[in-house]
């Protein structure tokens, strides 16, 4: 399908479509029968006013420690946003709106407001700073922010550093020109815009392996298909689950297995603004939560804390974001008796695309490929290789990488697959087994982090000459991002200094990204012509340790 056979776009401004890669640049894409979707469809409409319309207005949506709205009480409040954006903030369909707020109704709401209203959701997480808010608001040419009002510091300076002027609106707060106060001016009712099940209705943001973050355009349709492929295969909820987690509504995981796999089912969701081992835990127990999102970090730790905590209600714990090890999947399941479903996802596919549940479960395994999509081991030529033989993970399925405006975007996709950056080999069976990262992206507790971004923060302190990031194995994170530093003369090689670097790279970058090991050296590993060599931080790392 080429990009004249795409549905005519409801949206006003075409920024999205026009930033598209080249359709020979696209994954090929398969659609099973159950995911052919019609060529007018908005996902927010389907996942909330059709629910609303079969019956379900008076059942929970979301939960909170603050209150607690039914399906109909989403809807008038997804509604009076929605007129917000269109009246207040006045964009039209296709403008690009920043969400920046914890894991609440609130954000939860504008999300599926700023879908309804034809716009494309751009969700930040609220630990990012000015600059990398800086860059996303740049590259996806920003035309409004919504923000919570404890999170406004950071996006003011954002603004002050991007030459573009956006809209602005905060929530939590009592100001007359709130987003509170709008909404209270405004009606219950707004028809959803009828676009194009092509048209782009979020864009997530990833960090390349260089620290430049890409942003992933996901169509409506990407929406649904996502509920309807692994949810609908490995999670099975029904209208009475309850559904609670660790990730951010910013990460694709987040945003599925938090809110649109549970308005899919009719179901509920819990939404925590922190999401410690053993708040979470609580509010398992409280709450009487049924289905858990979170990383294996976390299953770790709260696996140490299970006694404590009544957990009977739950059935279901996904595990994904990292590699899961056997002993966290044994240490979760001798806690609760519970088999954690794994699962392997990218921000670039939008969700999990091989997982495996009850007892298809091997230990060590990822999984087997979920219903609707295919995977495959290949090598460098893109020739695919046989059981047993580790390569280069290749997926192709109803969703797929489609870069807004980056050249990467040929990193990614090649041969007609998505290349997810994963070693892996296949087994006999089926079963896919994860090896490394065939990149220099580390993976710690489930984030995704760029050594190049945390080395561009340390160099800009004074008394760093020189530094390299990697990441090394261990056991509670996945991966430990360590920095190697190569101090300026006269600068002193101890735990203050360690202190100091760690605490200013927290204030320069989000803080989860700062280098929880330093080591001190007299100079970084190169070859002759120059280039760094990563493996022998890495080894030399590991025997440190």
């Amino acid at each position: 399908m080429g990009p004249s056979a795409l549905h005519p776009s409801a949206h006003v401004d075409s920024f999205a479509r026009d930033n598209l890669p080249p359709r020979a640049l696209w994954p090929e894409f398969r659609f099973d029968e159950a995911l052919r979707y019609p060529a007018r469809l908005n996902c927010a409409v389907a996942l909330l006013d059709a629910m609303v319309a079969r019956g379900f207005g008076e059942r929970e949506a979301i939960v909170t420690p603050k209150r607690r709205l039914s399906y109909a009480g989403l809807l008038a409040e997804v509604n009076r946003i929605a007129w917000v954006l269109r009246d207040d903030l006045h964009l039209v369909a296709g403008n690009r709106v920043l969400i920046r707020g914890y894991n609440d109704a609130t954000t939860a709401a504008l999300w599926l407001a700023t879908v309804k209203a034809g716009c494309i959701a751009v969700t930040t997480m609220p630990m990012l700073r000015a600059k990398e808010l800086a860059e996303i608001i740049t590259s996806a040419r920003i035309n409004a922010a919504v923000c919570d009002a404890r999170l406004a510091g950071e996006l003011e300076s954002a603004g002050e550093r991007c030459a573009v002027p956006f809209a602005r609106a905060l929530f939590g707060t009592s100001e007359p020109d709130g987003l509170e106060a709008r909404m209270r001016r405004r009606r219950y009712a707004f028809e959803g815009v009828a676009t194009a099940s092509d048209d782009v209705c979020t864009i997530a943001f990833t960090s390349g392996t260089t620290g430049k973050p890409k942003g992933t355009a996901h169509f409506h349709r990407d929406v649904l298909a996502v509920c309807d492929t692994f949810a609908a295969a490995h999670v099975r909820a029904v209208p009475q689950d309850r559904f609670c987690g660790t990730p951010p509504l910013a990460f694709t995981f987040g945003l599925g297995g938090l809110l649109l796999f549970p308005l899919r089912a009719g179901a509920s969701t819990l939404l925590l603004e922190t999401s410690a081992p053993e708040t979470l835990l609580g509010a398992i127990d409280e709450y009487r939560a049924t289905v858990c999102f979170a990383a294996p970090v976390a299953y770790r730790a709260m696996a140490a804390l299970r006694n404590r905590f009544d957990l009977g209600s739950l059935r279901t714990c996904v595990s994904a974001g990292e590699a899961l090890p056997i002993a966290t999947r044994s240490a979760w399941q001798d806690a609760t008796g519970l088999r954690l479903i794994d699962g392997i996802g990218s921000t670039e596919m939008l969700h999990v695309f091989i997982a495996a549940s009850g007892d298809a479960i091997r230990p060590g395994a990822t999984g087997m490929t979920v219903p609707g999509y295919i995977a495959a081991v290949l090598d460098d030529e893109g020739c695919e290789l046989g059981p047993g033989t580790v390569g280069h993970l290749a997926v192709k399925g109803p969703t797929g990488c489609r870069y807004l405006a980056d050249d990467r975007q040929r990193d990614y996709v090649r041969f007609g697959w998505n290349i997810t950056g994963d070693a892996y080999l296949r087994d006999e069976e089926g079963y896919f087994w994860f090896q490394s990262r065939t990149d220099d992206m580390i993976v710690s507790a489930g984030y995704n982090i760029a050594g190049p971004e945390i080395e561009s923060a340390l160099l800009a302190h004074p008394s760093v000459a020189e530094c390299a990031v990697v990441g090394i194995p261990d056991a509670e994170r996945g991966a430990l991002v360590t920095a190697f530093v190569v101090l300026q003369p006269g600068e002193r090689a101890d735990e203050t200094t360690v202190r100091t670097l760690q605490d200013f790279v927290k204030a320069t970058i989000a803080p989860y990204k700062y280098p929880r090991r330093v080591h001190f050296v007299g100079a970084l590993p190169r070859t002759e012509s120059g280039k760094l060599q990563r493996f022998k931080l890495r080894a030399s790392a590991v025997v440190s340790a």
